[in-house]
């Protein structure tokens, strides 16, 4: 038996549209992730970037479950004395969600050339209007919540 390695000419991606309004931020980040780098496909392969354009909407309606919108908290410096700063999660997705869900989902991809390459197909809006009409997203979104929801059970 042969493992099965995608060539870049036959890798076929697809457009999905996920409407964020009242999905966890954590789980919904997982599902998106895994469908960027491929996982969702048969012919899913570790080294090649066979993953689908994933468009997400609703981003500032997306839920996180407990305190976290206190506790977890970015961390940056300047580099400078004094230059330590540190941004609650509740913080940051009142400035700017959109921002915040993708880097949230990115997160989840390796870190490498080809994560990179992976979350060039992650388009993520605040709202629910967006600009990829044009190539016709179908809407999992009711996939994911079954998925959800048969993890919380």
């Amino acid at each position: 038996m042969k493992s099965y390695l995608a060539k870049p000419q036959e890798i076929e991606r697809d457009w999905y549209l996920v409407d964020a309004t009242d999905l966890v931020l954590g789980r919904l980040s997982a599902r998106v992730a895994s469908m960027l780098r491929g996982k969702h496909k048969p012919t899913f392969t570790p080294n090649a970037d066979t993953g689908d354009h994933v468009v997400v909407i609703n981003a500032d309606k997306v839920r996180v479950t407990s305190d976290k919108l206190l506790t977890k908290i970015k961390y940056r410096h300047s580099g400078y004395p004094g230059g330590f700063k540190q941004i609650p999660l509740g913080r940051l997705m009142e400035k700017d969600p959109a921002e915040t869900v993708r880097r949230v989902i990115v997160g989840m991809l390796p870190h490498t050339a080809l994560g990179r390459q992976m979350a060039r197909k992650l388009k993520v809006y605040a709202g629910a209007a967006h600009p990829h009409e044009a190539q016709q997203p179908v809407d999992i979104t009711a996939d994911i919540r079954k998925h959800v929801n048969r993890e919380e059970a």
